[in-house]
């Protein structure tokens, strides 16, 4: 599979090239790995903000310990979790669903009924760690498209999520920056990319029952 041959190309890219930028048919093919990435009950509650800005991605850099790939990268994907789940969103949704596969908004009230009783009456720490990590299924669907693509990335939590959601202005949103990726092209400088891939082997890390 050509799939596992680029996911073995791929690393955490550390530097990159700051003259490389994404072609924008590569940029909308990243974004669409995103949107058809697995979510639960398919609400995908989370946003994606693109930092393509050279002056954000400078006040956005000091927010991440100073770390070289937020300036240097092509593009900075922001995976952003609403902090509240809502019925506006899942009737917001309920309504999509059936609007593309021609269903009656009638026929889906059973389900829109589970999903509130299962997720409006979670606190709201649990309901903000579970919607982050809605944001996690959909990073790693840009990070093995990325490969696929040729296109490095390097997933990062190394920042502080409050000053983004401040420079961001997210909270007014409803919105947490939960996880980042700076996706680019590598530099000839970074020596990472020389390092041999460390993962454990097969049998120590898959159990079959």
């Amino acid at each position: 599979m050509s799939l596992i041959e680029n996911l073995k190309w791929r690393y955490a890219t550390k530097r990159f090239d700051s003259n490389k930028k994404l072609n924008s048919a590569n940029l909308e093919l990243l974004k669409e790995s995103v949107r058809l990435s697995a979510s639960s009950y398919g609400l995908q509650l989370y946003k994606v903000l693109i930092i393509e800005d050279e002056k954000m991605k400078a006040l956005l850099k000091d927010a991440s310990w100073g770390q070289a790939q937020i300036t240097e990268a092509s593009h900075i994907f922001v995976f952003c979790n609403y902090s509240k789940v809502t019925s506006q969103q899942i009737d917001e949704y309920l309504q999509l669903k059936a609007s593309i596969q021609n269903l009656k908004t009638d026929d889906l009230k059973a389900y829109g009924d589970f999903m509130k009783n299962t997720l409006l009456g979670m606190a709201e720490e649990q309901m903000n760690n579970w919607t982050a990590k809605q944001c996690y299924i959909a990073l790693g669907n840009l990070l093995a498209a990325s490969a696929d693509l040729k296109i490095d990335a390097c997933p990062m939590e190394g920042f502080e999520p409050e000053k983004y959601n401040k420079i961001l202005g997210l909270k007014a949103k409803g919105l947490n920056a939960a996880v980042i990726a700076a996706v680019g092209y590598r530099s000839q400088d970074d020596q990472t990319q020389f390092a041999a891939k460390v993962r454990k082997p097969l049998e120590e890390l898959f159990e079959t029952i």
